[in-house]
């Protein structure tokens, strides 16, 4: 009376295990789904020089660059960061080039009720391999320096280092408490994970 319930069990079992296939390094997909990190396992460390700071907001950039930090130590697969420039796989450059600041709601009084604060930062993502210097991982263009141009053509000069933009805002309100420090708080670590974000692979 059990052997149709064991069946069905073995037949699931095996349907499952022709569905899930194993991938290179142990990790398994399976309807879509897969264990392996988003990140480009052959990337295995990234420098993080201290961030460019062109606007009036002071000491922002050390706030910035120790967000990016932690983001990508807390993310499993990510780039392992390095202080060493000559050991690094690839860099990361940020610039914060433009703060903003605007009111959204105002009170009876004249007074703001709801403010948004935000930044925009230049993100450039170079790759330091040998073999792919000139890469830029932000703005994906392969580059290779001895590919033969078509006749006629000219030799394809490197891709430009073209600023990938990362806009992050936040909101708060002064009524209950919320104040810019806070905000800008808030502002700094969504900056964080959409610097590490871009640095996944899409699938």
């Amino acid at each position: 009376m059990k052997i149709p319930g064991l069946f069905c069990g073995m037949s699931l079992s095996l349907l499952l295990a022709c569905l899930a296939g194993c991938e290179s390094g142990g990790h398994f997909s399976i309807l879509g789904y897969t264990t392996e990190p988003p990140f480009d396992t052959t990337i295995r460390n990234v420098y993080v020089p201290i961030a460019l700071n062109t606007t009036y907001a002071k000491n922002i950039e050390f706030d910035l660059t120790q967000a990016v930090l932690n983001e990508l130590n807390s993310r499993s697969g990510a780039p392992r960061v390095t202080s060493d420039r000559t050991r690094a796989d690839t860099e990361l450059v940020m610039k914060i080039v433009l703060p903003r600041k605007s009111t959204i709601l105002m009170n009876q009084n004249g007074e703001a009720r709801e403010v948004e604060t935000g930044l925009t930062i230049e993100v450039i993502w170079r790759d330091l391999r040998p073999g792919h210097v000139g890469d830029i991982l932000s703005n994906p263009k392969r580059f290779n320096p001895n590919e033969l141009p078509l006749p006629g053509e000219a030799p394809e000069a490197a891709p430009k280092a073209i600023p990938l933009l990362i806009t992050p805002s936040g909101n708060y309100v002064p009524e209950v408490g919320g104040s810019n420090v806070s905000a800008q708080a808030l502002v700094v670590r969504r900056a964080a994970r959409q610097v590490v974000n871009m640095m996944e692979i899409w699938r």
